[in-house]
């Protein structure tokens, strides 16, 4: 009786259920590098409740790391693992576009004209999760009533270039065209610096985001640092 009793209580504190599934993704993951879980299931991990873009999600692939995350490290950087040559491996996932840098990335809608250059204005909407720790949302970018993230919110202003956002997001939005939606996977290198989510944008506009981004980008146990966003380019002003 007292292990169902605890049991209920972790479930409760996962918040909706919307992110149990991420849940059960992140504990698969982490079981065995040869597991290769169910499209479903992947899928639903990917956005951990964006209602919005859920079916457009790709599915998981082995989690073997790619030529390209081979120069940084085949497993995910935690710090209770410094120093050892283990832990949870890189994730892979099918159906995405893998950089040089290690950033992944899915179009889901393609944009028209031209993609933003340095020293252009870039207007963009965005939506942030915390893939690799129980998908658990940081930003919305449609806010349903009544949840955490409700309220106004206007959309977020960069000039390309100036190295005011995270790497990984400049990265993706510099190859995309007014219009378009992009879905990345940012790995912690190409994330926020020295784990600080103030330094650089995108920022969280709520008290809701900011205490799930800080706990995840904060905590020095086995936690997944790697990032999700969904980033649509609304608008270039050329400079």
């Amino acid at each position: 009786m007292r292990q169902q009793t605890r049991s209920q209580t972790r479930r409760g504190a996962f918040g909706s259920s919307s992110a149990r599934p991420a849940a059960r993704m992140h504990c698969v993951a982490a079981a065995s590098p040869r597991e290769e879980p169910s499209h479903t299931m992947a899928r639903r991990s990917l956005l951990a409740g964006a209602a919005l873009l859920l079916p457009a999600a790709a599915g998981a692939g082995l989690p073997a790391p790619s030529r390209a995350t081979e120069g940084i490290s085949k497993y995910e950087p935690m710090d209770a693992l410094k120093g050892k040559d283990y832990g949870k491996p890189r994730m892979r996932y099918k159906d995405y576009t893998e950089t040089e840098s290690g950033l992944q990335y899915q179009d889901l809608k393609a944009g028209d004209g031209e993609s933003p250059q340095p020293g252009d204005l870039c207007i963009v909407d965005w939506d942030g999760y915390t893939i690799g720790y129980y998908g658990r949302p940081f930003e919305a970018r449609n806010k349903p009533k009544g949840s955490s993230f409700a309220g106004d919110k206007d959309f977020y202003r960069f000039v390309l270039g100036e190295g005011k956002v995270i790497p990984g997001f400049e990265e993706a939005v510099s190859g995309m065209k007014p219009g378009g939606i992009r879905r990345i996977v940012v790995p912690v290198e190409l994330g926020y610096p020295a784990e600080d989510w103030r330094r650089l944008g995108p920022k969280p506009s709520t008290f809701a985001g900011d205490r799930a981004l800080d706990f995840v980008l904060s905590n020095r146990g086995m936690i997944d640092k790697t990032l999700l966003f969904d980033i649509e380019l609304v608008r270039v002003d050329r400079k």
